[in-house]
């Protein structure tokens, strides 16, 4: 099979049409580049060029091949850029778990991030709730997760805090406390309908409620129990109860639900962590993880 040497012997004398011309662009003397002619016609088993001690010029055929060696050095050139770029991190392919309440104000800011500082990586989103995320990354299936913080990630984990959030009380339109003139205190939820969060799919939010409620001597009576944010709001838009709810979730539109801020009686914030597997070789990831 013909080599890139000798296609790009060939381009130069077909762009030139002068052999000595050729050589002194490829830096190269012309004995050489007559060779490398001669051995990619030997290969092709077809004359590219007719010669004479005046002139040179394409032959039918090498002016089909011409196009084609051109684009074969083309490719060539773009695979070798493409492969640097991958090395360097500013290609390549990151993929990147959200949970569904991050979507509203996290995943936005790290995906403009992301645009800088990797412009030309594919960013693949994959939406999963956090324990599902821990394990796509220990796996390797993941490359960077946006988590609740878990009560264990593991030594292979690395976990930096990314956004810090209040607690917002997400009231079904006519709800007397979505009409209470005052500020919500969390004792309001005292009896109250609550749509909770479930113990296993969404086991931080449901630890964070409980602590927040053990805190003040509150029992709400949790109605059911849910795993998305997105999912709770649907359920207070139709009117099964009341929830408490990251504030960004605020930026959902439900029409039928309405959003107040909660004194609680003890400083209580839901988190967002960035979490990766310390020994992921991605140099995209790691381009990305110094601007984050």
């Amino acid at each position: 099979m013909f080599t890139l040497a000798q296609l790009t012997s060939f381009v130069a004398v077909a762009e030139e049409l002068h052999f000595t011309r050729a050589a002194e662009r490829l830096r190269m003397t012309q004995p050489p580049l007559s060779r490398q002619i001669q051995l990619l016609e030997s290969e092709l088993r077809v004359e590219l060029l007719d010669r004479t001690t005046r002139s040179v010029r394409l032959t039918p055929a090498g002016r089909t091949f011409f196009n084609e060696a051109r684009r074969i050095l083309r490719q060539a050139h773009d695979a070798a850029l493409a492969v640097r770029q991958v090395s360097a991190g500013q290609a390549g392919v990151v993929a990147v778990g959200f949970t569904a309440a991050s979507a509203y104000s996290s995943l936005g800011r790290l995906l403009e991030t992301a645009r800088g500082a990797v412009p030309d990586a594919d960013i693949v989103l994959r939406e999963m709730v956090t324990r599902d995320q821990l394990e796509a990354i220990a796996e390797g299936a993941l490359d960077l997760g946006m988590v609740r913080p878990a009560a264990a990630t593991g030594a292979e984990l690395v976990s930096r805090p990314a956004a810090r959030e209040a607690l917002l009380a997400a009231l079904p339109v006519g709800h007397r406390l979505a009409e209470q003139s005052a500020g919500l205190h969390i004792t309001d939820f005292d009896g109250q309908e609550l749509l909770m969060y479930a113990p296993v799919e969404a086991r931080y939010f449901h630890e964070l409620l409980i602590s927040v409620f053990r805190a003040a001597g509150v029992m709400p009576e949790f109605t059911h129990y849910l795993t998305q944010v997105h999912s709770i709001l649907a359920m207070v838009n139709a009117g099964w109860g009341v929830a408490l709810v990251p504030e960004t979730a605020a930026q959902a539109r439900f029409p039928g639900v309405v959003f107040r801020p909660v004194d609680l009686a003890a400083p209580a914030s839901v988190e967002l962590n960035l979490v990766w597997r310390k020994n992921n070789d991605n140099p995209a990831l790691h381009v990305l993880l110094q601007h984050l």
